[in-house]
Order: structure tokens, then C-alpha cells, then sequence
């Protein structure tokens, strides 16, 4: 069984962290991983550095250019994970945006991310019907999960499409702007929250965009199986480097 699906079968609620591979420096994302599970992170999404990163805001953006600036690869991405399963146990998913991974190989991506231990991909700008009538095969041969995003706009038709389709949990983007921490969530998003847990889909999901401490983490996943922190915590590594990971996540428990 692939370990999201391991993972989704806890009775609690999930913390998935994210951040820019190769930021705040070249060499930390095994060290930033490795942190991350000592601290009790139950996944962790991996930012595929991406010159233009449409959906995301101003903080992630700036980390991956950072990256980028540093000298991240997908290649060197992946043989700075080639000895992570030897020390980490939590699904690791890779989160990018498609142009880089077309232009590496579809097939050949899916390969080297099943030889070095990646669970899944969250590719925002990949439509779920590209998906489904052309990758989903080589995705599956490899042991991927890819995981689909649904937001506030996102039709009734489509997310019961996505639901049908999914395979380990739904990205439930919980506004319709950019990625980015929020201090609390309104009206509109517990309205939003509240209308996809009375759908009553099969497949479980996790919130992202937005949330930054315990409280929003805890509205978050009043319906919902976890919530997914980036912005914040990537200003956390900007602010106070690698030192500050332990505070931060136990903040967030």
C-alpha cells in the first residue's frame, strides 16, 4: 500500500508541511526532511522550484526563486532524495507545476521519483482529464499518486469526477486566490468547508492555502482529514533557518 494511503488510515488529524527544495540553501531539503519528521510531520509536499509558479504568492515564490538562483534541479532534486528512505518513513510528495516535469519526461520523472521513494505528485496546472486520459497509466505503473485540487469554483460535477478518480486524498484549496498565511478563515470559507463535507465523498481531503498556526490548522480540519502548512513555514526557514523548525511545528500541535 502506498504510505499516503497508510498514513490517511490514522485517526487523527494530518499535518502536511511544504517548502521550496534547495531554499533556504543548495544542500537543505534532506536535512529539512529529515527535521520535519523528527518534529511528528505526518507528510510533506517537496516544492519543485518552478521560474513561473502561478499559484503561488509572494513567499513561496520567492523561495523558489531562491532555489532556482542556488542551482535546484529536478536531477539534482532527486539525487539529494536518492538516500532519504534509508532515515524517512512519512509519504514524501513532490509539488510542481507540469512544464518542468514535461520537459524532463513524463515517464522518465515517474521513474526516478518511484526509485527514490516519492509517494505522490501535486501538479496544480495539470487538468484532471489531461490527467486521466493520458498519464494516469505511467503514474500508476510507477506506485504514484496524483493528487487533484478542488477550490471554492470548482463545480459540483467535476469535484464527484475528481472524487471517482482519486486515489489517496483531494487538495481542498480553501480560497480562490494564491497561496499565502492567514491569521483565521471567514464565513465564506467554513461555508465552503461545511458544503464539501456534506457531499459525503469517498476520498479524504486535506486543506491547504492559508494556513499558518493552530488555529487555522484546527478550522481547517474541523471536516477535513488534515491542512497543509507552506508559506508560513517557508517564512519560518527565511526568518530563522533550519534552528526554528522544532518551535515552529510544535506551535502548530
Amino acid at each position: 500500500m502506498n504510505r499516503i494511503n497508510q498514513k490517511l488510515k490514522e485517526n487523527r488529524k494530518l499535518l502536511s508541511i511544504y517548502f521550496s527544495a534547495g531554499y533556504p540553501e543548495l544542500n537543505d531539503t534532506a536535512v529539512i526532511i529529515e527535521k520535519l519528521q523528527k518534529n511528528g510531520v505526518d507528510m510533506i509536499e517537496i516544492g519543485l522550484p518552478f521560474s513561473d509558479p502561478l499559484a503561488d504568492g509572494p513567499t513561496i515564490q520567492e523561495s523558489s526563486t531562491q532555489a532556482l538562483k542556488n542551482g535546484m534541479t529536478s536531477d539534482l532534486l532527486f539525487d539529494q532524495l536518492k538516500n532519504i528512505r534509508k532515515t524517512v518513513e512519512i509519504p514524501l510528495i513532490i509539488m510542481g507545476y507540469f512544464n518542468p516535469i514535461l520537459q524532463y519526461g513524463v515517464e522518465k520523472f515517474c521513474e526516478k521519483c518511484a526509485e527514490v521513494g516519492i509517494d505522490g505528485l501535486i501538479i496544480p496546472d495539470l487538468p484532471v482529464d489531461v490527467f486521466h486520459d493520458n498519464y494516469e497509466e505511467v503514474f500508476s505503473k510507477h506506485g504514484l499518486i496524483n493528487v487533484f485540487l478542488i477550490t471554492p469554483q470548482t463545480s459540483e460535477e467535476r469535484i464527484r469526477f475528481i472524487d471517482k478518480i482519486s486515489k489517496g486524498f483531494i487538495y481542498m484549496v480553501s480560497s480562490a486566490s494564491t497561496t499565502g498565511a492567514k491569521n483565521s478563515f471567514g464565513n465564506v470559507q467554513s461555508a465552503y468547508f461545511e458544503r464539501i463535507h456534506a457531499m459525503n465523498l469517498s476520498t479524504p481531503q486535506i486543506v491547504g492555502f492559508g494556513i499558518s498556526n493552530k488555529d487555522t490548522f484546527e478550522q481547517a480540519t474541523t471536516y477535513a482529514r488534515g491542512a497543509i502548512i507552506g508559506s508560513a513555514f517557508v517564512k519560518c526557514l527565511t526568518d530563522q533557518g533550519l534552528n526554528g523548525i522544532d518551535s515552529f511545528i510544535d506551535s502548530l500541535r
